[in-house]
């Protein structure tokens, strides 16, 4: 089967370009109760750092240049120090990435990976499910 819904294209799954979000999933719940696209604007927000922090890289490039056919995965931190957590083993392992801070609360709200080769770090991310 093929791994893409927008057609066929050529890269195998297990080479192909991913960007990875992780959001905080209890910034929806009480007590903090945040509006739905308020909990969005911060994967955006994330996501859109990553992409500019590393634009040089080629992978990023490759990445913007499938148009319609990107590939994000948004996973659920189910709290800040899990969100945290997962950032500081991302910096340990060597994985680029963005971690998101609202302000000026100072919340950690979200991180996103800049796009990689999703068998190169969807190990990392075992832990932590689909946002539902």
């Amino acid at each position: 089967p093929c791994a893409f819904p927008y057609g066929s294209m050529a890269v195998p799954a297990a080479a192909a370009l991913v960007q990875y979000v992780a959001l905080r999933g209890d910034l929806a719940r009480p007590p903090r109760s945040w509006p739905l696209g308020a909990v969005v604007a911060q994967g955006c927000h994330a996501a859109l750092a990553a992409v500019h922090r590393y634009r040089e890289h080629p992978d990023t490039g490759a990445y913007l240049e499938q148009g319609g056919a990107m590939r994000t995965v948004v996973l659920e931190a189910p709290d800040e120090n899990s969100l945290l957590d997962l950032a500081e083993m991302l910096r340990q392992k060597g994985v680029e990435h963005q971690l998101w801070t609202e302000n000026p609360e100072g919340i950690p709200t979200c991180l996103a990976l800049r796009p990689y080769p999703k068998n190169q770090v969807q190990p990392h991310l075992r832990n932590f499910k689909l946002l539902k």
